[in-house]
């Protein structure tokens, strides 16, 4: 067998949309979706075998908050459930074998072990009101409840903790 190695890019963007009903008492419920893109390389032994794994995910949390008291800036929590879904995964693989080279493609790599999971989340941050803009940096912590890819050797692994520092905007 040819050993396999795994490279990763990680992605810090994430984009998307919120919405939030404020309640009384410094109580709201948010619901977001979130997108983000994710891609890994795979090199067999002497670059015989490459390939290459994106897809898209997409994240739905589904939090409760609380909002401190304050006049310009308000300190919240949150706390809740996500659940993420990845779409469109496509793995391109190039084999070199006795200097001929082939490509395929497939939706289905041997990595892929979960299309979808949820997990627990928890976060804090302010909500600083200027004019009719909120703008809310946000630190949230995700805990996963399964990995989306892993390989049976241990070299690849999705992690199932999640951090991630977010900046809301909204009206």
């Amino acid at each position: 067998a040819l050993p396999i190695c795994y490279f990763t890019t990680t992605n810090r963007f994430i984009a998307g949309v919120t919405a939030e009903l404020r309640l009384p008492f410094g109580l709201g419920v948010e619901v977001d979706a979130l997108y983000r893109h994710l891609n890994y390389q795979e090199s067999g032994s002497g670059n015989s075998l490459t390939a290459t794994t994106t897809a898209s995910a997409f994240e739905f949390p589904l939090l409760a908050k609380y909002r401190f008291r304050g006049k310009v800036v308000r300190p919240f929590v949150d706390a809740g459930v996500a659940f993420d879904s990845l779409a469109g995964v496509k793995q391109a693989i190039t084999t070199v074998v006795n200097g001929i080279t082939s490509t395929s493609s497939n939706s289905n790599p041997i990595e892929l072990h979960n299309s979808t999971t949820r997990g627990f989340v928890v976060g804090g941050g302010i909500d600083i009101h200027f004019l009719v803009i909120h703008l809310l940096p946000e630190i949230r912590y995700t805990r996963w409840g399964a990995q989306h890819f892993f390989d049976v050797n241990g070299l690849l692994h999705s992690n199932v903790n999640q951090g991630e520092f977010l900046l809301g905007i909204t009206f």
